[in-house]
């Protein structure tokens, strides 16, 4: 028996990666599994019938291979494979991959571990997830004299006229859930301009120095897309939402080159301890692509980068940054074009087509006119750029769609190609939390992929029915009714907004339930293990043109693959939250093994 190795229609691709319903019980996967004799190879046999020898060789595990049977429409599941170079040579029992050791051929032995295609991270941060573990870290503080803490031991140890920046705060988790302002900080920055970030980055606070540095006055007029809070004398609280951050952010000096590297590294480190082995990334600074290109060089980039470019750079520059360094380096190349189209539902800026329910003068922020948005997204699709817009709330997710289809309609009356020749561009919605079910029908009219996040409901679930109400909670986080609907899913972590582990995305996924068990929602939107894994793997992997390249264990795939301390599709859901990772592989090569 050997796996099929032949590429999909792009067709068939969206309804594989769109799911499948998995209902048979785990009984039937380990009897594949037991009854599994595989063996299938990419090498043409030398001039003497022997076949090409392999560079390692992995025996005695239990492989989820991503591979649904044709019948059962089980998960396929093997012993052993052979790894040559950079891919998957052949796949099978122990004893028939044995047949390809060589001389030299390094034998792994997985202990019966659970093993799986690397997951595929469709959208993180990773510069901002490294300074901000080398700054003011935020993440977790429980209230606002936590919050001034830590912000304080910062100050007294910074340089003269240092900037103070960081991030990661959650006012509601604080018991008060009041937003800082700049009188929290005033008083203990010491003439240090401070800067720091929400956990989704959609609203910050600045202090008192930081403004009058920036030149934010209470004479400031909101930016489009931006608001710029105001107390009852009419004066800056220092709160800075979505556009409105762009004037401090301008006088901000720009990290270092070093600081730049030691983030970086600090972010992929992190990726490889949690099974990342491919991450669709918006660090938008150039010098951040730049820093990557050296580590590649250095031999020292160790998990595969989509880096995405903005959406709003001329063409002109969007292709010169394309063109320097090509989709054909598996390993680091630019991928998207990434716009916003709003902001946060945390942060009241997600736009809304009808009021927020707490706050009923405020529909959010829209950050685009509609019809210059739609004439930039045709001229940048009609240049051969994929692209992929945050969109958040309804309204958000509705300008998306729109500006999609006026460029997918120029697409094809010009009979212009997409990136990988074809004439689906992949066109993504980041995000999609709030969508009406008129807009996920129209997601599958227009080919369009659901790129979203499944941890985030763990944090959001607190207080979303709160922003929103009952009924138009019921359709958020919609990703059951995605996959019903034949739209591709792709998942990833929007670290360091959430941690980067995958593990509380799956969990998320498969039970909707709060890390403690006690809060659900809406579970009708739960979905299987299995659907779960494919949109972390070959729904990613497709979301990025690579699903004949990744996320499948199989003959002639790059050899990025992850051995996990348990089988996530065997266990009790709440088990998966402990998952730790073994051993992370890309491309053949250890990049992290626990010790």
């Amino acid at each position: 028996m050997t796996f099929e190795s032949g590429a999909k229609t792009h067709h068939g691709n969206r309804q594989l990666f769109a799911g499948f319903k998995h209902l048979a019980s785990r009984l039937a996967v380990f009897a594949i599994l037991c009854s599994c004799c595989l063996h299938a190879q990419i090498s043409s046999p030398t001039e003497n019938g022997s076949r090409p020898k392999a560079d390692i060789i992995y025996i005695h595990g239990n492989v989820y291979t991503g591979i649904a049977d044709a019948h059962s429409h089980l998960i396929q599941r093997v012993e052993a494979f052979a790894v040559r170079g950079d891919r998957i040579q052949a796949v099978g029992a122990t004893a028939e991959i044995e047949k390809l050791k060589g001389p030299r051929t390094q034998i792994v032995d997985f202990g019966g571990h659970f093993v799986m295609p690397g997951f595929n991270d469709a959208h993180l941060h990773l510069a901002d997830a490294g300074l901000q573990k080398l700054s003011v870290n935020l993440v977790g503080v429980k209230n606002i004299r936590e919050f001034r803490e830590r912000v304080l031991a910062n100050v007294e140890k910074a340089r003269p006229g240092e900037w103070i920046l960081g991030g990661g705060w959650d006012e509601t988790l604080w018991p008060s859930k009041t937003l800082p302002s700049r009188k929290d900080l005033d008083d203990i920055s010491r003439g240090h301009p401070v800067f720091l970030d929400r956990v989704d980055g959609h609203l910050a606070v600045a202090n008192s120095r930081a403004l009058e540095l920036a030149g934010v006055t209470d004479a400031t007029p909101d930016p489009l897309g931006g608001k710029i809070d105001h107390d009852e004398n009419g004066q800056p609280t220092g709160l800075l939402r979505d556009a409105a951050q762009g004037a401090v952010r301008k006088v901000i000096p720009p990290p270092t080159r070093e600081q730049r590297r030691q983030a970086l590294a600090v972010a992929l480190a992190d990726l490889a301890e949690h099974g990342i082995t491919s991450a669709q990334d918006y660090s938008p600074a150039w010098e951040n692509f730049q820093i990557y290109e050296d580590l590649e060089k250095e031999n020292e980039l160790t998990t595969r980068i989509s880096e995405w470019l903005p959406f709003n750079d001329s063409i002109e520059e969007l292709q010169h940054k394309r063109d320097s360094h090509p989709r054909t380096d598996l390993m680091l190349h630019t991928g998207m074009l990434k716009g916003f189209m709003d902001g946060s539902l945390g942060g009241h800026t997600a736009a809304l087509l009808e009021p927020y329910s707490d706050d009923p003068g405020n529909s959010g922020l829209p950050r685009y006119e509609p019809g210059k948005l739609n004439e930039m997204a045709r001229e940048r699709v009609l240049a051969g750029f994929q692209l992929g817009f945050h969109a958040i709330g309804d309204k958000g997710v509705q300008m998306a769609l729109d500006a999609f289809a006026v460029a997918e309609k120029a697409a094809r009356d010009q009979n212009v190609k997409a990136p990988d020749g074809s004439d689906d561009f992949r066109l993504r919605v980041e995000h999609a939390q709030m969508t009406t079910p008129g807009q996920i029908e129209r997601f599958k009219d227009l080919n369009v992929i659901a790129s979203m996040q499944p941890s985030h409901v763990l944090t959001d679930m607190r207080w979303v029915e709160d922003r929103i109400g009952v009924k138009r909670a019921a359709t958020s986080y919609a990703w059951a009714s995605f996959i019903n609907e034949g739209v591709t899913l792709a998942f990833g972590t929007d670290y360091p907004v959430e941690p980067v582990t995958p593990f509380r995305g799956l969990y998320a996924a498969v039970t909707r339930k709060s890390e403690d068990g006690r809060q659900e929602y809406f579970p009708k939107q739960k979905l299987s293990i299995d659907q779960a894994i494919a949109a972390y793997t070959t729904g990613s992997a497709f979301a990025e043109f690579e699903e004949k390249e990744k996320g499948k264990v199989q003959p002639g795939m790059l050899a990025d693959f992850v051995v996990l301390d348990r089988d996530v599709t065997a266990i009790p859901p709440q088990e998966i939250l402990g998952t730790k990772v073994l051993r992370t592989v890309v491309g053949g090569k250890t990049v992290y093994e626990m010790k």
